[in-house]
């Protein structure tokens, strides 16, 4: 392995949506400097901290059909049954909900819980309310995917917090999308809905830290369907 490998494996890439954020904390740092170094030095530790929030690690998910993923870094906060936004049009029964928040530290990449084709992209507009609260479900700015699963339809729901003030979805309608594969990301501090069907059996616990795209979130039962696996 050469040297340039090492230097590359090391550092953890960042997104390129924080480019620009990442390059004004750095303008904000310097100009301040000029006056107080104190300020310099407050300004290099939020442009560090914003490096720190765009980065974009690579991920080993599990290439099984069976299996939902996290969509995201962070604690799970609700497992349990609720109703689907109704914008997703998912009907007025309910669901299981499992619920990852994501606080200001957490990578705030989206990556897709299960494979399957998006069959419906909404957002909503909303309110900005503490994403651990449950009304924020029903209340926050949110952005739902409904896919279209080997082993039936999921939503995977971006929802706003009381500091995230933006939703970033790169997925389209109509198009397929890989397990773990990134989808989408929220500024700054959020919480990210799956719903799920009745055959999905939930595998974590409120308070279970989530790794996005590794971590099985739920199981499809027995008679789901999953990928042959040829052995050479």
């Amino acid at each position: 392995m050469s040297l340039l490998d090492t230097i590359k494996n090391t550092f953890v890439p960042i997104h390129r949506e924080g480019y620009p954020f990442i390059a004004a904390f750095g303008a904000a740092a310097l100009f301040l400097g000029y006056f107080s170094s104190i300020l310099f030095w407050i300004g290099l530790i939020l442009t560090g901290w914003c490096i720190y929030f765009y980065r974009d690690p690579e991920r080993v998910t599990p290439v099984d059909d069976r299996l939902v993923v996290s969509p995201a870094d962070g604690v799970v906060s609700a497992v349990g049954p609720a109703v689907p936004p109704r914008e997703l049009g998912l009907g007025a029964a309910e669901m299981t909900r499992i619920s990852v928040f994501m606080n200001v530290f957490s990578c705030h990449i989206n990556r897709a819980p299960v494979r399957g084709r998006i069959t419906r992209i909404e957002h909503r507009p909303g309110k900005f309310l503490n994403a651990e609260l449950d009304k924020a479900s029903s209340e926050n700015e949110r952005n739902g995917l409904v896919i279209d699963s080997p082993n039936g339809t999921i939503a995977a729901v971006q929802i706003a917090g009381l500091v995230a003030r933006r939703i970033v979805c790169w997925a389209e309608q109509g198009g397929s999308i890989g397990i773990g594969e990134r989808f989408g990301l929220i500024r700054f501090g959020s919480r990210v809905d799956v719903f799920l069907p009745p055959n999905a059996v939930p595998r974590v616990a409120v308070g279970q830290t989530a790794v996005g795209g590794e971590t099985v979130l739920a199981e499809f039962g027995g008679a789901a369907v999953t990928p042959l696996v040829r052995i050479s």
